[in-house]
């Protein structure tokens, strides 16, 4: 199973929003869009960093209510880990927890593919998992 497989499922999409937003629009987008983490682009589309649901709590711990009168620059995590889509989902389930990441892009010959969460690799491996069973009963019911 890839990163790939994932992709495929779930779509490319990637959210992002730019250096220069308020810390306070880029929550609104994570809330509104029910997500946990955007690709910070520059107005070219280069990709400057990402910003997460815990770079925003860092943030609030840090600066407290003002924290709603920084930038996105001032928050984001500049260092970007990233996967590629041929990666297998074993390896990215162990990157993932060695680095304590939860959102990684997909980027394949320095093009942004789409960004994957380990929510989404859960829920691919559940369903996975759930269609083996099913098989597994199947081919037992059928002799």
């Amino acid at each position: 199973m890839l990163v790939a497989d994932i992709l495929r499922d779930k779509g490319g999409e990637v959210i992002s929003v730019g250096p220069e937003d308020s810390a306070l629009s880029a929550a609104r987008t994570l809330s509104k869009r029910g997500i946990g983490s955007v690709l910070v682009r520059a107005a070219d589309g280069e990709v400057l960093g990402i910003l997460s649901e815990r770079d925003m709590l860092h943030g609030l711990a840090r600066h407290a209510g003002a924290l709603m009168h920084y930038r996105v620059r001032d928050l984001m995590t500049k260092e970007l880990e990233t996967c590629t889509p041929d990666e297998t989902l074993a390896a990215l389930m162990e990157r993932m927890t060695q680095r304590r990441v939860r959102h990684l892009p997909v980027v394949e010959n320095g093009a942004l593919l789409g960004i994957v969460s380990i929510g989404d690799v859960v829920k691919y491996l559940i369903a996975e998992q759930m269609a083996e069973t099913e098989a597994l009963k199947n081919y037992i019911a059928t002799g």
